[in-house]
């Protein structure tokens, strides 16, 4: 009796350190883990900001520029952002936006590596006033979960365009 539970014990034993080993790696990968940066390309770790941009034939155009703080790891965007909508003092207008040019050059986007996209609206001479841009942003393989915020005065209206991101500011 006294050997089957000298057994148990260095059983017991042994098990609790394999255990408390187990332990101690998975604490270090998740601390590891907690410890890497986060992505620039998250609705929360990025500054969005609209401004007036050169006019072309027929069209006005404005650029939403991307910055990211230091602290954040660097990602891929590609092409135009989805799901763009424009509103004024928190009221969302009816304007939908498509799309043009190339949707999938990839470009690096984080702290040093400021990105952009064009806002092309027809200059009609009319247009609905906006103060906010809210989109999705897209990676190559898809859209980033989350919706970005850019803020800036502008004007839209039917036939508004969104460019692909582009690197610079």
């Amino acid at each position: 009796m006294m050997r089957t539970t000298r057994k148990i014990a260095v059983a017991i034993a042994a098990t609790a350190l394999l255990g408390a080993a187990g332990g101690e790696a998975a604490q270090a990968t998740s601390v590891k883990a907690a410890g890497a940066a986060p992505s620039a390309c998250r609705p929360a770790n990025h500054i969005a900001k609209i401004t007036n941009a050169p006019s072309s034939a027929g069209h006005r155009h404005y650029r939403v520029t991307l910055t990211a703080p230091r602290g954040y790891d660097p990602c891929l965007l590609a092409g135009s952002p989805t799901h763009v909508r424009f509103s004024n003092h928190g009221s969302e207008n009816k304007i939908t936006a498509g799309r043009y040019g190339n949707q999938r050059t990839a470009v690096t986007f984080g702290p040093g590596h400021s990105v952009h996209f064009d806002i092309q609206v027809p200059n009609n001479g009319s247009g609905i006033s906006a103060d906010e841009a809210s989109f999705t942003l897209r990676a190559p393989g898809g859209e980033i979960p989350g919706t970005s915020v850019a803020e800036g005065k502008l004007k839209v209206t039917t036939g508004t365009l969104i460019g692909p991101v582009q690197r610079g500011a």
